[in-house]
């Protein structure tokens, strides 16, 4: 169980991020009394609202941020939808759809700032879209300028790799593709993995280091780094901000501090965290 994120305590990290730095993947939670969560939910998180999220941007000296709906809120997108528009310069935002979602509705996300929309292939919390949706929604948004999430599980990244090889249209590989830490980076899914980022339609976040990995995160390095290297223009990184559904509770600091050991260059520092995620979502 996560802690509160509106009481738990926030350091400012001893790395200094570059102006411009842009989370490309943290969420926004209720209220609840707001903001319903989804009926059939796995998990059900604490609040954490916009204010929380940008409290805490502003305590680590992030700039921007690309807001990534989540599961337990479903495909009512309301949440992450206000938190666009009370700062549109500085947010843009990843949706949840389905097929039934209409051009009205389409429009509505798209002059908001959403940029793309979210598929959850993730077996053992029972959340695996249906391959024939998600190929009825990318012909949908391919003209639209906006890109595929794709929040994999270490174990399908080798059965789906074909599938994903083939996308017709920008995808985003979420938290590393979960790969775990503990078995290393030879093993066959992360060694998969790599492959796919070759593919110039492949964006990878090396965020969730929390997620494949326990503090003070330093088996996650190896992975991040080889991402890094392998991704070069195509690399985001992020908090995940509230870490749902995790398995301890992240300091955000820590994981900001990590930065410098994924790359040593501020070169390098300013492409993933300043001119990639600027590319990719039209930041300014």
């Amino acid at each position: 169980m996560t802690a509160d994120p509106r009481t738990s305590p926030r350091r400012r990290p001893a790395f200094t991020l570059p102006p411009g730095t842009c989370d490309a993947h943290c969420h926004v939670f209720g209220p609840g009394e707001r903001f319903a969560y989804a009926p059939g939910r796995t998990y059900t998180p604490a609040d954490a609202p916009k204010e929380a999220l940008r409290a805490l941007h502003d305590q680590l000296g992030i700039d921007r941020a690309v807001i990534v709906q989540a599961s337990c809120h479903g495909t009512d997108n309301a949440a992450m939808l206000d938190c666009l528009r009370s700062d549109p310069k500085r947010y843009r935002g990843v949706a949840i759809v389905d097929d039934t979602f209409t051009e009205a509705q389409y429009r509505e996300l798209h002059d908001a700032g959403v940029r793309g929309v979210r598929f959850n292939f993730m077996p053992h919390l029972g959340a695996s879209a249906d391959l024939d949706m998600v190929e009825r929604v990318i012909d949908r948004v391919r003209d639209m300028g906006w890109h595929i999430v794709l929040h994999l599980h270490a174990t399908v990244i080798i059965p789906m790799s074909s599938w994903i090889q083939a996308m017709p249209l920008p995808f985003v590989i979420d938290h590393m593709g979960r790969v775990p830490a503990e078995a290393g980076v030879t093993q066959p899914p992360f060694k998969a993995l790599l492959e796919i980022v070759k593919n110039e339609l492949c964006w990878i976040k090396v965020c969730g280091s929390e997620r494949i990995s326990m503090p003070p995160y330093d088996k996650a390095i190896g992975f991040a780094a080889a991402l890094v290297k392998a991704g070069g223009e195509r690399v985001l990184w992020g908090t995940d901000f509230p870490h749902p559904n995790s398995t301890h509770d992240a300091d955000e600091a820590e994981l900001v501090e990590l930065i410098p050991k994924f790359a040593p260059d501020a070169a390098d520092h300013r492409r993933f965290l300043v001119d990639n995620p600027a590319r990719l979502y039209g930041f300014d």
